[in-house]
């Protein structure tokens, strides 16, 4: 029985030939026989892949060969066992793309980058340092930079968690001046791998949030650090076949069936071909409907 390996990595730093980089990376990653996705944009690049453990350490040799991409800070995971030997069922095929973001927020044009990163972000905390300044501070606000289902599975202990169904909103939350109340106090961005908070801190930072940190790595290194024996809560959502991942068997289950309410982190598309939403539903309801509240 095989039990693949998952990568999940980004860089930021200017790429003045994306589709080259895209032709690299489809023959890099393609004679590999890794599937997954990569997303280039002139700001960088954003990938997860699965595959057999020396396959990818091999990708990861190669992608560093790059000088821009030798800082890459590779994070690994493992897949689930697979009875079929086919180690990248994880995903269903390799898809390199180029698209104006690494990050789609919809604000191409605010983002500055140079060989260093994202320019004007907030400052990075390690998993201890969040704990620091948590015990040091009484005002300290975690803030919760991923979608609404995401969320609903596992979050840290009293989040702020916007009520979003795509990154897009965030940017259209922060100018309607939703969280202006946070604005003068401690602002900690958190998301699955530390991406998204480096975008969206310094889109809040240009919008008068004077004190903003992101945790770096992310969740992802955070349940590396902790487990369930810090300040998480529940499951990480991931962008793969096994849609949640628990830190240890002690995890908590946080999620709740949207039809009875039951305690699950099973998370279904919608059985509607049209609608794209996701919803936490416990087997017993999954069996019964698959459709969300807006297709039931």
């Amino acid at each position: 029985m095989a039990v693949p390996k998952v990568i999940l990595f980004y860089v930021f730093t200017p790429l003045p030939d994306p589709e080259a980089i895209q032709v690299w990376q489809r023959q890099l990653a393609g004679s590999l026989g890794l599937r997954g996705r990569v997303i280039v944009s002139p700001h960088g690049i954003n990938a997860t892949l699965g595959g057999d453990l020396d396959v990818l350490k091999r990708y990861v040799r190669g992608l560093r060969d790059y000088a821009p991409f030798r800082r890459a800070d590779v994070k690994w995971s493992a897949g689930r066992a697979l009875d079929d030997g086919v180690t990248t069922a994880l995903f269903p095929r390799l898809s390199v793309k180029v698209r104006d973001e690494v990050v789609t927020f919809g604000t191409p044009d605010e983002v500055q980058v140079d060989a260093q990163g994202v320019v004007g972000g907030g400052t990075h905390l390690t998993p201890a340092q969040l704990h620091d300044l948590v015990a040091e501070r009484d005002d300290v606000v975690l803030f919760d930079g991923r979608n609404r289902i995401e969320s609903e599975v596992g979050r840290f202990a009293g989040a702020v968690r916007p009520d979003v169904e795509t990154t897009r909103e965030f940017v259209e939350l922060l100018d309607s001046g939703a969280f202006d109340d946070l604005k003068d106090r401690p602002v900690v961005t958190y998301c699955t791998g530390g991406i998204r908070c480096e975008v969206l801190t310094p889109l809040m930072r240009s919008r008068g949030f004077g004190e903003v940190y992101q945790l770096d790595g992310g969740i992802h290194r955070y349940g590396e650090t902790f487990g369930d024996g810090g300040l998480w809560e529940g499951s990480m959502y991931v962008f793969d076949a096994r849609t949640t991942v628990e830190f240890s068997p002690d995890a908590t289950v946080v999620g709740r069936c949207d039809t009875c309410g039951t305690a699950s982190r099973d998370v279904v598309d919608c059985f509607d071909l049209a609608c794209v939403r996701q919803m936490v539903r416990c087997p017993s309801c999954a069996a019964a409907s698959s459709r969300c509240a807006a297709h039931a």
